[in-house]
Order: C-alpha cells, then sequence, then structure tokens
C-alpha cells in the first residue's frame, strides 16, 4: 500500500503539472477510439468557429452571447472575460494555428489590467482561465507574477470569521425584500484553483489556507444531506453563523440549480487533486452521484436548467411564467462543466465508479457533440455550443450560447484526448 506521504508527493506533483486540469492521472480506463474522433473533429471545426468569432470582436471587448443575430459583448472587468482567451489558447494548443497565438496573446495582455480587482471573487474565472492557461503552455515568469498578484486581490475578501471569500459586497435577495450582507455563493469552488496556484509557485501557505478553509466551510453548509447544493449562502459576517440558503439563479431556495451542482463537482474534485484530501473526493463522488442519478437528468444527460422546476414543494419566490417557457430550458454549460470535472473524477475512483463517471462524460460530450447542441460551421455567431441559460429567473440569456459553455466543452475536449495519448 503507497504511504499517505508518497500519495501527496504523487498529487502535489500531477497539480504542478496538470494546471487547469489538462494532464491527467495515468489510469488503466482506455479512452473510446471513437469518442476520440468525435472529440477531433468537433476541435477543428470549433477553431474555424472561433476564427469567425474573432473577426468580429471589437479590439477591446469579449463575447459574451449571440441573440437575434447580434453578438452581444462585454468589457475586461466583466466576470466571463477570461472564457475567451482561454478558450482560444485551448484551440491554440490543439492546431498550432498562429493566428490564434496571436489572438490569445493579445487578449492576455488586456487581462492583465484585473490583477488588482479587489471588487468580487470572479478573479479566479477572470485570471486563472485566461492568463492560468498562457502560463500552463508558455511559462512565462511575467504571466506568474500577473497571477499571484490576482492570487492576492482574491486573497483580501476571505473573513477568518466567517472561513469564507466574500462573494458579492451584499445583493438583494431575488424577491427584491431583503439585504444578504454576506453572501457566498457555489460558483466560487472554481476560483479557488488560482489559491492553490500561488502557494504552489510561491511557497506561501496561506492562499492554500484560504482555499482549503473555504472548501470546509462550503462543504458544512452549502450542501443539503443527498448533497445537493443551495446556490447561495448568506453569512452573518461577525460571527459566521448562517442567516439564509437560498437561489439567485435557481428555480426556488430549496431547488438544485443544475450549474451550481456542476460547479460543485468540478470544484471539489480540484480540491481533491489539489490537497488529496480523501474528504473531499467523497463528496465530490456525492455530488456527481446526484446529478447523474436525478430522475430528471434528460436521456441526452444535458440537464435542464434547474433539476426541480415546477415540482410540488419548490415554491419560486419570483415571478415564475411558465407559459413563458414551454419547454424548460436545457443549460449545456452545465452539461459541459460536469463532463469536464467527470473526465478527471473518474481518473481518482477505481472500479465500477469511475467507469460510470466516464462514461457519463462520454455520453455528454456526444450530445454536446450532436447538431442539436453543437452550432453548424459559420452560425451561432462564431459560438460553439446552443442552448446554455445564463439567469432564467431574470430571463437573462437564455436558450443562447455562453462563452463558458464553449470553454468548459473544450476543456473537457482536450481532457478527453490526454486519456488517449
Amino acid at each position: 500500500m503507497i504511504s499517505r506521504l508518497k500519495m501527496m508527493a504523487v498529487l502535489f506533483c500531477m497539480a504542478v503539472t496538470a494546471q487547469n486540469g489538462i494532464a491527467q492521472k495515468k489510469v488503466s480506463r482506455r479512452a473510446d477510439a471513437a469518442v476520440l474522433q468525435m472529440a477531433d473533429q468537433a476541435l477543428r471545426e470549433s477553431v474555424q468557429q472561433y476564427k469567425l468569432l474573432m473577426k468580429q470582436l471589437p479590439p477591446k471587448k469579449l463575447p459574451r452571447t449571440y441573440e437575434k443575430g447580434q453578438l452581444l459583448t462585454v468589457t475586461p472587468y466583466a466576470w466571463i472575460s477570461g472564457f475567451y482567451p482561454g478558450s482560444v489558447l485551448y484551440l491554440y494548443e490543439y492546431s498550432k494555428d498562429t493566428a490564434l497565438l496571436r489572438e490569445g496573446v493579445e487578449r492576455l495582455r488586456q487581462q492583465e489590467k484585473l490583477q488588482t480587482v479587489t471588487a468580487n471573487h470572479d478573479l479566479g474565472f477572470m485570471m486563472y482561465c485566461s492568463v492560468g492557461n498562457g502560463y500552463r503552455l508558455f511559462n512565462k515568469p511575467h504571466d506568474k507574477d500577473v497571477l499571484v498578484q490576482s492570487a492576492k486581490s482574491l486573497a483580501s475578501r476571505f473573513y477568518p470569521k466567517v472561513g469564507c471569500i466574500k462573494s458579492w459586497d451584499g445583493v438583494k435577495s431575488l424577491d427584491g425584500k431583503r439585504m444578504l450582507d454576506f453572501p457566498v455563493i457555489i460558483d466560487n469552488m472554481m476560483n479557488l484553483e488560482l489559491l492553490f496556484f500561488a502557494s504552489r509557485v510561491t511557497g506561501d501557505p496561506s492562499y492554500r489556507n484560504i482555499a482549503v478553509t473555504h472548501t470546509e466551510t462550503t462543504l458544512k453548509n452549502h450542501f443539503r444531506p443527498d448533497y445537493s447544493s443551495y446556490h447561495v449562502v448568506n453569512y452573518d459576517g461577525e460571527t459566521g453563523a448562517v442567516k439564509s440558503q437560498e437561489t439567485h439563479q435557481g428555480f426556488s431556495d430549496n431547488s438544485t440549480w443544475s450549474r451550481g451542482q456542476a460547479w460543485a463537482i468540478y470544484g471539489f474534485t480540484m480540491v481533491y487533486r489539489e490537497t488529496g484530501n480523501k474528504k473531499y473526493l467523497k463528496a465530490a463522488c456525492k455530488m456527481a452521484d446526484f446529478f447523474l442519478h436525478h430522475p430528471n437528468l434528460p436521456a441526452d444527460k444535458v440537464p435542464y436548467w434547474d433539476f426541480n422546476v415546477g415540482q410540488p414543494g419548490y415554491n419560486p419566490v419570483w415571478n415564475f411564467d411558465p407559459k413563458r417557457y414551454p419547454e424548460v430550458p436545457r443549460d449545456a454549460s452545465a452539461a459541459a462543466v460536469v463532463s469536464s470535472a467527470l473526465i478527471e473524477l473518474s481518473g481518482y475512483v477505481k472500479g465500477k465508479a469511475g467507469k460510470e463517471y466516464l462514461a457519463a462524460a462520454e455520453a455528454m460530450l456526444r450530445s454536446l457533440s450532436s447538431p442539436q447542441y453543437r452550432a453548424a460551421a459559420g452560425e451561432n455567431g462564431g459560438f460553439i455550443l446552443k442552448h446554455a441559460s445564463g439567469g432564467v429567473p431574470g430571463n437573462i440569456e437564455v436558450d443562447v450560447p455562453l462563452s463558458y459553455a464553449d470553454y468548459y466543452y473544450l476543456e473537457a475536449l482536450m481532457r478527453y484526448r490526454a486519456l488517449g495519448e
């Protein structure tokens, strides 16, 4: 039996070489040849899609979505700003297309000014998905320095009394009747990878300690007994007590928002990779099992935007009108995130469960790569995936392409290809 010390060393080496999870732990399972072929085709066509998207973008704008024949953009200060540069770099990594390289490097330089942002918790998304991929590919000390400063900025939002990084600086509840003074959202698990990175490259354990403490607090307060996740936990900033568990993007406070569950699966899988603590592996598996075995998960494994839309016992506090959406919207972005997470998770779990996770990831990738979800060449404004949903309660970005759906889809394809190498 391998000693715990040796296991920790193995996991540490994996973490050093597996930034963003591309390099996989070697496992006995083999990639399916047909899925590998499908992944290659999807990546080839995605290169052409993003070269089309690239030509439409103004110099200082980043893609948000494509609606009613119009490309909608954001500035680098938007929480989604890191996904487009990261996607471009994944596609360059696959294709070695110099046009993508030039675009990716230019966009990375635009992201640099964000390294001192302290106004939200999204620096992991904004910087690690962009500059982090750049550092992984090109190993430039300057990019490492930018990431470390970004981690310092993110760490400034950690409150020891609560044991969490504060997500937003106060926000109204979904019904608009209350202020949430210390909201922490499940999405925040995704931003912790930046902190683990900073500890690895600096030797300063404080970043890692913050990430682990946030994970512990989240595991304690963000999940129900069946390991479904709340979207928002509002804390008392002085005592750390839980004031409420609710939603800001799901159907109801007690429902399970599918992308929130996806963030949880991905986040706890990543934290296991970084720490070797099997408690987090067990939690990630239970979160994945909830997702995959839920009776409301469609046969194609691309979830509805929430698992409990319209069900008895789930009462929305927002003005839900079922006539607005005769068919419950899907969220391809949730499937993309989960497929990427499951590929990694399958490498940490032996036996039947590991095979199930990999098979589920393959099924999701098959669905996402089908004409139902992946746009034909030249369509969809240059975005790759269709049928993602951003904020259904606010009727924002419903059944549209989204930059983060593309990012995690491309990451999943690249992770799967790595299994075949």
